[in-house]
């Protein structure tokens, strides 16, 4: 009897301990919990392999590799499983299933971009991303002395609307098993908010600390807390939110597939109290207004990616490739309205060099909406705007997408290598080529309408000034398959054109040639023609 419960005992303790630290949801649509149950079935098998609790089992049979039957019955089990496990998943897979997939997402493709988003307002506008917010968040916390030992900084950095401030907010974690030990007992008192607008970066401080969160341990773990309170929920990851009166929360969004970790949908969220750990679950529709991410932006890629791909049948999306679209490499966020939007880029799945419109959708609710606007990349407006100060070596931001006088218009800040922004960049969508840089410390105001003067006397051939100019100084650099030439004069004037605008003489110009333009002017003159001057 005692060599019969042995085994067992053991299996359930592993079966227990394994669960403890894998954390896999009692959910056989989750694709962690079929790992979870053929590792304990593993376990098992070898357990009673080895305590010989079957007792068939003999040194000569093993020597002779005759098997147990109880152990071929198992691997022709789990054989089987796992072809069933297959057959499921090819069935709801978008082979038979593109109309499905193509549809997980509603993209509204009638609605007027600059009657949805309304006119830049530059004293909301997140200038700041999150790797700038990242550093002045090390920085407020490096002056905090009794924090700095003890805690450090989470890179979550969740963009949200708090009370109609556009800030970034991220807790602050215990730093490692010892400091967890010495500091449970009062919790974390605080995280830090960075305002995206201006930098103004704040360690928040509060009565009461923070005890559940993804660095604690035992039972005060966030996840641990998560999935002993909800055993059979699938979870996203977790985002950091404050609600309007500063009090922290998790906020997890809940998970269903189709078949095995298949067509991925919320299906709600856990409001978690970070203080006190009470959870309280919302479906989809219920999720209160504060909450700003109740959807995973990467799930929102995927969704898009799959609309753009599957609209015209599976067939169409590996052959004919139709009307096939994909989102651009990256997005960012935009508030609007008391809620926060992710935009990208959406382009054809055949040409990569520009966009065909761009999305946006509500991070609360999903609602989506798809511009038509072609043009410009997004790294393609970067490479453009970092072109124009490429001597300086600045990095630019990931765009911010804003009507800029009825226009959508992309908005970067270019950095030094220390991550503090130098200069601002607008460059139209529709020609990258457009493009104005300035100094920041003039003011974002002063920028735009730098650009706006800058952009409406293209427009106009009238504003074109025609000069004649010797070359000081000739660079060109290849900004995504395009050639642009930098030129300085005589009088330390500044030009940048296109190849486009003299193919068959920037190649050959040099240092001292006189040349013949005509310009728009701008902090960065832009030539549109230019030929020799050979008096």
């Amino acid at each position: 009897m005692k060599e019969k419960i042995l085994p067992i005992i053991i299996s359930v303790l592993f079966a227990l301990l394994l669960w403890y630290f894998l954390l896999p949801p009692l959910n056989i649509t989750s694709p962690t919990f079929w790992v979870y149950l053929f590792t304990v079935s593993i376990f098992v098998l070898i357990i009673f392999f080895v305590t010989g609790l079957n007792k068939e089992i003999t040194l000569r049979r093993i020597n002779a590799i005759n098997i147990p039957k109880y152990f071929n019955i198992s691997i022709i089990t789990g054989v089987a499983i796992i072809l069933v496990i297959l057959v499921i998943n090819i069935c709801v897979s978008p082979i038979f299933n593109a109309s499905k997939y193509a549809t997980r997402i509603y993209v509204d493709e009638t609605n007027s971009f600059t009657e949805d988003v309304a006119p830049v307002d530059f004293s909301k506008i997140p200038l700041l991303d999150k790797e700038s917010s990242q550093k002045l968040g090390d920085r407020v916390m490096g002056e905090a002395t009794e924090w700095v030992s003890q805690f450090y900084v989470s890179n979550l950095y969740t963009q949200i609307n708090y009370n109609d401030k556009i800030i970034r907010v991220t807790p602050i974690e215990y730093d490692g098993i010892i400091k967890y030990f010495t500091n449970r007992r009062d919790g974390i008192k605080g995280y830090i908010t960075v305002d995206s607008t201006n930098g103004d970066a704040e360690l928040v401080t509060m009565d009461k600390g923070m005890h559940y969160m993804p660095s604690a341990y035992f039972f005060e773990n966030l996840y641990r807390k998560l999935r002993i309170s909800y055993p059979t929920t699938i979870f996203a990851e977790a985002t950091f939110e404050i609600d309007n009166d500063g009090n922290p929360y998790w906020i997890v969004p809940t998970i269903k597939y189709k078949g095995i970790g298949m067509r991925k949908e919320v299906s709600g969220v856990v409001i978690l109290d970070a203080i006190t750990g009470k959870s309280t679950k919302y479906s989809i529709g219920e999720i209160p207004s504060w909450v700003d991410h109740a959807y995973p932006s990467d799930l929102i890629i995927e969704q898009l990616d799959n609309w753009g791909e599957y609209k015209e049948g599976f067939i169409n999306s590996i052959f004919g490739q139709k009307n096939v679209t994909v989102t651009t490499e990256g997005y960012n966020y935009l508030v609007m309205n008391d809620d926060v939007y992710l935009y990208t880029g959406i382009t054809s799945v055949s040409n990569d060099e520009s966009i065909l419109g761009f999305v946006m959708v509500n991070l609360r609710t999903k609602e989506t909406h798809y511009y038509s606007a072609p043009g410009a990349k997004e790294y393609s407006a970067m490479a453009s705007a970092e072109g124009l100060v490429q001597e300086k070596e600045y990095v630019a931001s990931f765009p911010l997408l804003v009507n800029l006088n009825n226009k959508p218009t992309y908005l970067m800040s270019l950095k030094d290598n220390a991550g503090l922004v130098k200069m601002y960049a607008f460059v139209d969508v529709e020609d990258y080529q457009k493009v104005v840089v300035s100094d920041a410390s003039l003011g974002i105001e002063a920028a735009a309408e730098a650009y706006l003067n800058e952009v409406e006397s293209e427009y106009d051939a009238s504003n074109l000034v025609e000069a004649t100019i010797k070359i000081r100084d000739i660079t060109n650099a290849v900004i995504e398959g395009n050639t642009y030439y930098y030129i300085t004069d005589s009088e330390n004037k500044r030009y940048t054109t296109s190849i486009k605008n003299g193919q068959n003489i920037l190649p050959f110009l040099k240092n001292g040639d006189v040349v013949n333009i005509a310009y728009s002017k701008g902090n960065i003159n832009q030539i549109t023609t230019i030929s020799l001057n050979e008096e």
